[in-house]
């Protein structure tokens, strides 16, 4: 086996997920050897693409389905994308993060007081949030509060951030941290390579380290980690592992109107529904729209946009009874299903502009039907995994890990965000396993102090709560 195809670590996928363990790798440990493997020509080319997500850095603050702990972890991961991009040259900087004002909207009573409440418990751990009332409201987005020149009829409050870095287009991202790493490979003695256009076949375990056959030959490493959406979960099923485990692929899409909003403006979740609120958007690439969604169906596919994936779909999909028990609990629940229903009446061309503005009016009251397309070509999806045995959904983001250099990572929302503090967790873990070093001081100086200073919230947290790093039944 040559150095160059023999690695210390190699990632399978070039989303924003495995650029930035890549970055993390090459830049903050005394590895030497790494690679990254991409099935597409370039990075970025599927979910991480500025037209498959809402371009959202989710800090916590905004979103209502956020537990405080949950949104302490969150905070910490996203701004750790601040921090980065902020020491940036400007010009880099303003292509990945943009800053413009960001909400989220209570209409009628009860969400005002949920809204109050929220902000009171929440407010210490954002010291830039404030609780906006009608006015702050109207200054910051007028179609929101006004309707021709009018309040509108029902009581509006909000907490948000008049100014500040809270979008990103995670492409721009990933072409940042690829960039990087080929700065780092030219001028150090690392070798750092980056394989696009090579798909991987099969990964199996020899001895201590792992071999993966694709379609430019073989490539062996002492550790793999596959950042691949609902891949992930069918490459470790074809290992034989994760078999405990299904996918329920949830796709997204969205809506666009003439610019209505200056920033983001979310709404208040419905906390019986396991799925986003729909929101409103400033689009950072598609200038002079506002973009709102997102919807969410189940779409047979692993990939929104990719047709060959329908069959890969029902590999991991792997029905029987214990998924079809999983399925049938989740329609009994009226809300969720009622949700479902309406979300899939959203896809039907005509009827879904009609049915959909009524929930962008609840953002933008002044908004008609007329006003809005379907966003064609736009929108992702979510792989959200299954448990088989408790005949639930796992929510938010889960990792399959043997512990032994194998790591398989299914992102959904907020993956994006995550992928540094994801990054981060699976640095740690392969430095272990490796006995590699981790420059401390770097990683500090350039992700967790900057622009915010996030150094006192723990030492090294996790980015994914415990319960959601799934150990192997057995080591493979």
């Amino acid at each position: 086996m040559t150095a160059t195809t023999h690695y210390d670590v190699l990632i399978v996928g070039a989303g924003v997920t495995g650029t930035a363990l890549l970055y993390q790798l090459a830049t903050f440990t005394d590895l030497t050897r790494l690679c990254l493997v991409e099935k597409y020509d370039s990075v970025a080319k599927v979910n991480s693409h500025a037209h498959n997500n809402s371009q959202t850095i989710h800090c916590g603050d905004i979103e209502t389905n956020y537990t405080l702990e949950k949104a302490r972890a969150i905070k910490r991961t996203a701004y750790m994308i601040i921090n980065y991009a902020t020491k940036l040259p400007a010009r880099e900087r303003d292509r990945i993060i943009h800053r413009m004002p960001k909400m989220v909207l209570g209409v009628g009573p009860e969400e005002c007081r949920a809204i109050r409440d929220r902000y009171v418990r929440f407010k210490s751990l954002y010291p830039r949030m404030q609780l906006l009332e009608r006015q702050d409201i109207a200054d910051l987005e007028p179609n929101v509060a006004l309707v021709d020149g009018t309040w509108r009829k029902q009581e509006i409050v909000a907490t948000g951030t008049p100014d500040d870095y809270c979008a990103v287009d995670f492409q721009a991202l990933a072409q940042s941290f690829s960039s990087n790493c080929v700065r780092i490979d030219r001028h150090t003695n690392k070798q750092i390579t980056q394989l696009f256009s090579t798909k991987v076949e099969t990964i199996q375990r020899e001895g201590a380290e792992y071999a993966l056959e694709t379609n430019r030959g073989r490539l062996k490493a002492r550790a793999v980690v596959v950042c691949a959406g609902g891949h992930s979960l069918l490459m470790a099923q074809e290992m034989g592992i994760g078999l405990e485990y299904s996918c329920m692929p949830v796709a997204g899409s969205f809506y666009f109107a003439p610019e209505a909003l200056n920033g983001k403006v979310y709404t208040v979740q419905n906390p019986s529904l396991p799925f986003a609120a729909v929101h409103g958007d400033h689009d950072i690439k598609e200038r002079g729209k506002t973009r709102f969604g997102p919807t969410a169906f189940m779409l047979p596919m692993l990939e929104r946009h990719n047709r060959q994936t329908v069959r890969e779909f029902f590999q991991v999909l792997r029905f029987d009874r214990q998924v079809a028990a999983t399925f049938w609990g989740m329609l009994k629940e009226r809300d969720i299903r009622h949700y479902i229903l309406r979300n899939l009446l959203y896809e039907v061309p005509v009827l879904n502009r009609r049915l959909f503005v009524r929930e962008i009016q609840k953002i933008v009251p002044s908004i008609k039907a007329s006003d809005i397309t379907y966003a064609e070509g736009f929108g992702g999806l979510r792989p959200q995994l299954i448990d088989k045995e408790a005949g639930q959904l796992r929510m938010g983001e889960a990792k399959i890990t043997n512990n032994a250099g194998l790591i398989f990572n299914m992102t959904p929302s907020p993956g994006g965000t995550s992928c540094l503090g994801n990054g981060e967790t699976d640095l740690r873990s392969i430095a272990a396993h490796l006995g590699a070093r981790i420059d401390e001081e770097a990683f500090t100086r350039e992700l967790l102090t900057g622009y915010e200073d996030t150094r006192t919230q723990d030492d090294h947290p996790l980015t994914h709560p415990e319960e959601n790093i799934i150990p192997l039944a057995k080591a493979v």
